[in-house]
């Protein structure tokens, strides 16, 4: 059996993340090309011969902002009736796929709350700080954000959840008495920053540093586990689409 793993999926393009705004708390839909390119996403990389096959999932975790719930609606691994908020919009996809996870909108994997810079640009951060005296060299990896989080705040919440995940879905699946067919996969539609830290804090990795991997707007990233073990937590930086082969008789027997 195939060790569980995490799909993290960023929400699609904003015209915030179009231009660098950092988008925390503000509430702003996908623009026309990222609704596009989610759809696209959705065809070309869930199905039950594609990477994320909802028929394994066994949780879905979403941030509270609309951005990202409406990223979950249009990559096609979950039924209408099966979201725990009223549709952002058409299209929805060709109706969903067979997919039995309960969705949890969780504050835990929100944006990070980015305070005082919420809207601004980098080089607008820069600026500022400089400015204030602070100096220019910000790395929010590093700094945080006044008014808004840490990176040890982050980190805190990051690491609840990914408690949570490896007890509540991934543990028993790796279980040596667990049931042939138990889905242990994972999906979580969020955010950028915060997606890029969860993978950091995945493989239990310090945020000081930052994360030397991007994650564009609308992109998937997989996590999960060397040689099957649930404390060897490892990113998957490229992955096989599992395919089910008929079972080969011995014509000879």
């Amino acid at each position: 059996m195939p060790s569980p793993r995490v799909f993290i999926v960023r929400h699609g393009e904003t015209e915030w993340s179009l231009n660098g705004r950092h988008t925390g708390s503000t509430d702003i839909p996908l623009t026309a090309a990222g609704e596009k390119r989610v759809v696209a996403t959705g065809k070309a990389m869930v199905g039950n011969d594609r990477l994320i096959a909802p028929a394994k999932l066994a949780h879905i975790y979403v941030s509270p902002r609309l951005r990202a719930q409406r990223t979950l609606e249009l990559l096609n691994v979950v039924n209408r009736d099966q979201l725990p908020w009223e549709a952002h919009g058409e299209p929805f996809c060709e109706g969903g796929r067979k997919c039995e996870a309960k969705i949890e909108v969780t504050e835990d994997i929100r944006e990070w709350d980015y305070g005082d810079y919420e809207g601004i640009t980098s080089p607008q951060i820069r600026e500022l700080r400089k400015q204030q005296g602070l100096g220019s060299n910000w790395d929010i990896w590093r700094d945080g954000c006044p008014g808004g989080e840490s990176p040890a705040d982050i980190a805190h919440r990051l690491d609840r959840l990914i408690k949570e995940i490896r007890e509540k879905w991934h543990a028993p699946a790796m279980s040596k008495q667990a049931a042939e067919g138990v889905n242990g996969d994972v999906l979580i539609v969020a955010h950028g920053h915060i997606l890029r830290a969860f993978a950091q804090r995945w493989a239990n990795q310090s945020l000081h540093g930052g994360p030397t991997f991007l994650l564009e707007a609308g992109g998937v990233g997989t996590l999960s586990y060397e040689h099957h073990s649930i404390d060897e937590p490892a990113i998957l930086l490229g992955g096989a689409f599992v395919v089910e082969l008929p079972e080969i008789k011995d014509k000879l027997s």
